[in-house]
């Protein structure tokens, strides 16, 4: 059912599975854990969990411990990695919801078995190490501390080790070289330590398309499976459908003269005769207002460019270049029609950003309809 605002976004569900192939044809033995942190990279995790469960996705990656729960209250019976890790006072939903959390330090550690122990439990969780991301993990030279200490905690298990790797979507950069022999050195100082957790993971979407992954038990896509792994090498790399298409129509059509001026800031002036569209969505919809006067559109399959400044619920268009259009014309502002595509890529590269923040830009007052 469509929604009542002439605004939603169109999420292809042929297009997640088609990705998800792709990662599944380059992944060989590995499992594949799907990473759907903010509510699937603004996809909506309603229409793309039971999409890639149907896919054959094995195990969940989610970035706190609300987002785990609500896959669960969904009916998700995989693993669920919390790579956010456990916060204070969550060990007892944690082990109710049955998720599974990064650890990296003991504190974090003991209060989760100190929990599984008075609940009668056993909980697993991943180890998360830095081998250079400078973000979360332990490092190697903790671990000959950590090790023994995480190994002789009674009601946990050690089921994962993982890293973040940094520059995998720039794979001529040597970096991602020296993470993977630290990860190399880890995996023996984990294996002496007579640990043998079952999944070892360092590749992100990035990484899942440029590393040799042999050594690697798990894999961990997440902006790949949306459309939105960008650069040269990767083009080549993989195969990509745009899953998110976001789109509106047309509300009103308005002649100016010349010298006539459109928007706040009387940022866009005639200077021939012009023909503009009103069309209902704006930054509070997540259209970056510093597509003003610059972003494009598709109406009719052909681009037509933004006019004037982006409003909280409107945007204007320059449609005097189209021969034919009328109130209530279709308007792809992120995606494709027929032949011609306004990409995340491009959309990002306008703004100064990235891809993943393009899609989890899109609000929540959009509606997500699923098309399979």
């Amino acid at each position: 059912m469509k929604p009542l605002r002439p605004t939603w976004c169109e999420i292809d569900l042929n297009a997640l599975r088609h990705n998800f192939s792709e990662v599944r044809r380059v992944a060989g033995e590995a499992a594949i854990l799907a990473v759907v942190k903010a509510d699937a990279y603004g996809h909506g995790v309603e229409g793309v969990v039971p999409a890639l469960i149907d896919a054959g996705v094995e195990q969940f990656g989610v970035a706190l411990v609300e987002e785990g729960i609500a896959l669960r209250q969904m009916g998700v019976r995989q693993p669920i990695l919390v790579m956010g890790g456990a916060p204070p006072g969550s060990e007892a939903v944690i082990l109710a919801n049955d998720l599974c959390p990064i650890l990296s330090e003991l504190s974090s550690a003991r209060r989760l078995n100190d929990a599984a122990l008075a609940a009668g439990a056993r909980l697993s969780f991943h180890l998360k190490v830095d081998t250079g991301m400078g973000r979360l993990g332990a490092r190697s030279e903790q671990l000959d501390e950590l090790l023994p200490a995480l190994r002789d905690l009674q009601a946990l298990e050690m089921v994962g080790v993982m890293s973040h790797l940094a520059v995998a979507d720039e794979p001529e950069l040597p970096f991602t070289a020296v993470q993977q022999q630290r990860f190399t050195k880890i995996e023996s100082q984990v294996r002496q330590a007579g640990l043998s957790p079952r999944f070892w993971h360092l590749a992100n979407s990035a990484g899942i398309f440029s590393l040799d992954l042999s050594a690697q038990t798990l894999v961990r896509p997440g902006i790949v499976l949306y459309g939105g792994l960008t650069g040269g090498f990767f083009d080549q790399a993989v195969s990509q459908k745009p899953v998110m298409h976001l789109v509106s129509h047309i509300a009103q059509l308005k002649k100016l003269a010349v010298g006539d001026t459109v928007s706040y800031g009387q940022r866009f002036t005639a200077e021939r005769p012009t023909r503009v569209a009103a069309i209902p969505i704006g930054y509070a919809d997540g259209y970056n207002r510093l597509l003003s006067n610059r972003g494009e559109m598709l109406i009719r399959g052909q681009r037509v460019p933004v006019a004037g400044t982006v409003c909280m619920d409107w945007i204007l268009a320059d449609v005097t270049d189209l021969e034919q259009v009328a109130v209530g014309d279709r308007v792809v502002l992120l995606g494709s029609d027929g032949d011609n595509c306004i990409s995340a890529e491009e959309w990002a590269e306008k703004v100064g950003s990235i891809t993943y923040e393009v899609f989890c830009g899109i609000s929540k007052r959009v509606p997500r309809i699923y098309k399979n």
